[in-house]
């Protein structure tokens, strides 16, 4: 008989943030106003980036992040697959996902990637610049 109590969502994140970095809002503010060459990546649902989303940010919902990343996938985002040199800063509502993410993307052979602490809610209660709206291809 298993006795072990399962784990909860909570549990996968602080075990990803062990294992990632993290910037704040200002700091990544302050990187995107360098002009340094970082690919912004929102894992957050088409739903949450049309209502708002980091200018220029590149949607990449979290449920299909694996298959966006891998360059050998038919389906891959080359924006993304190609990225893996590039500082990756990831995002989404509170940080947890983007933990989960940045986790996943390391793993995956990507070698500059942090994730937003306190994702979007923190960017915007911090008074960061955001885009309303949805932005098609």
């Amino acid at each position: 008989m298993n006795t072990r109590t399962p784990l909860s969502l909570m549990d996968f994140v602080k075990a990803a943030k062990t294992r990632i970095s993290e910037v704040s809002p200002r700091a990544l503010q302050d990187s995107l106003e360098g002009a340094e060459d970082l690919l912004v990546v929102d894992v957050r649902e088409p739903a949450e980036y049309e209502q708002a989303h980091i200018r220029n940010a590149l949607l990449v919902p979290r449920g299909i992040l694996e298959a966006a990343a891998d360059p050998s996938y038919p389906k891959q985002v080359p924006e993304l697959s190609s990225a893996r040199e590039r500082h990756l800063v990831l995002y989404c509502a509170t940080g947890g996902r983007s933990a989960m993410a940045a986790d996943t993307l390391q793993q995956m052979g990507f070698k500059h990637v942090t994730s937003l602490d306190g994702g979007f809610v923190r960017w915007v209660e911090e008074g960061m610049p955001v885009v309303a709206g949805a932005s098609y291809v």
